[in-house]
């Protein structure tokens, strides 16, 4: 049995000063499809299934009344034809296309608008950007119609496939994070009214981690600071911030904002207690020795270099230094990491540094200095073997 009706403020939105939506709801075998009349008004503004004390009541009243004959009339032909019931179908039958009412966008522009209205760092309005872009290469999910679970997960399959211009692959972190992007981008439409549910209620994705850490040993933080290079070029300022994270554990970002005025001196250490730019969690700094002498260089200021340039610079340096991994800023802050887990310092304390929102992320480096030791005791169980 099919039954439709004319619902409000099915989300619970409207209140005193905020607006519900009216829908028609179809049910269909206790499966609910809703079509949104792209009508929005407040409580005060509807009673008995009719909108009132406005001076536009019985237009908008019509206009309700026209959506739900069209959804009726859809209904009735999908039972005629032997059709099934579906939510896009009757949005195609009502408004002659697959978008919703009063959108006035496909899913692809309202996303585009919606990104450039993020209040985010730029590092992460950067990700959003890159979204766009795979988006449009994707090209399955330009409508709001197209935007279903099914799609979701050919995305999720398009994204592992995907080859860069190198040969290279998407890391399973990478393609996470566009998951992550995506979600909360759906969210807001859902919060908008433009979709009923976010497929993501029905799509999980597990988060991509890599199997190892990388990081420079300390063997290898030391090549990388006796390399010798030009004073005053781009290659000496990438070496210099490079050393300054990898004694700091600061972030790339932060280390674009980093403000020496901020530090405090005790006894004979600079000591600072900040935000990190990124997530705006606290974090303990104190300037060491290297760093220290990194700042003197630039008269207490640090190098701005754009990220793109610097991580380029970064693998010039690897190479001349002889590091057979790949470097990039930030490597700096997982050398840091490691490096002070194995002079000692309490875990709990690296966390601090770092600026971890919980010691779950700071215990990943712990794990690789375990499997550095098991390495060692391999080492040494194999030469006895022999």
């Amino acid at each position: 049995m099919i039954t439709t009706n004319i619902i409000f403020d099915r989300k619970h939105r409207a209140g005193k000063d905020g607006e519900g939506i009216i829908e028609i709801r179809v049910i269909n075998d206790r499966k609910p499809h809703y079509v949104s009349s792209g009508i929005k008004v407040r409580s005060s503004e509807w009673k008995a299934g009719m909108v009132v004390n406005r001076p536009d009541a019985q237009l908008l009243n019509r206009r309700i009344a026209t959506i739900y004959e069209k959804v009726c009339a859809e209904v009735e032909y999908c039972i005629a034809n032997n059709i099934p019931v579906s939510t896009e179908g009757i949005k195609h039958g009502v408004w002659g296309t697959d978008e919703a009412a009063g959108s006035g966008a496909t899913f692809m522009d309202w996303l585009k608008r919606q990104v450039d209205l993020l209040s985010l760092a730029p590092g992460t309005v950067k990700h959003y950007r890159t979204l766009l872009q795979r988006l449009d290469e994707f090209g399955r999910m330009q409508r709001w119609a197209d935007v279903t679970p099914e799609n979701v997960y050919e995305f999720d399959a398009w994204l592992h496939q995907r080859t860069t211009p190198g040969g290279g692959r998407i890391t399973d972190a990478g393609v996470y994070k566009y998951h992550k992007c995506l979600r909360a981008m759906l969210n807001r439409a859902f919060q908008f009214g433009k979709m009923d549910s976010n497929p993501y209620e029905r799509v999980k994705f597990k988060k991509g981690e890599k199997q190892n850490v990388e990081y420079l040993t300390e063997d290898e933080m030391q090549r990388f600071a006796d390399v010798q290079v030009p004073d005053g070029t781009l290659l000496s300022r990438a070496k210099d911030l490079f050393v300054f994270q990898m004694y700091t554990g600061l972030s790339y970002s932060d280390t674009q904002a980093f403000d020496f005025s901020q530090y405090r001196k005790v006894g004979d250490t600079w000591r600072h207690t900040g935000e990190r730019i990124k997530t705006g969690v606290a974090y303990v700094s104190q300037l060491l020795p290297p760093a220290v002498s990194v700042l003197e260089k630039y008269g207490f200021t640090l190098p701005r270099i754009d990220n793109a340039d610097y991580n380029h610079q970064l693998k010039a340096l690897g190479l001349m230094a002889g590091i057979t991994t790949p470097l990039h800023s930030h490597l700096a802050r997982h050398t840091f990491a490691t490096w002070m887990l194995r002079s000692g310092a309490k875990i709990e304390n690296v966390s601090k540094m770092l600026g971890h929102t919980n010691l779950t992320q700071t215990l990943k480096y712990a794990k690789v200095l375990a499997q550095s030791v098991h390495d060692d005791f391999d080492k040494v169980a194999e030469k006895m073997k022999k």
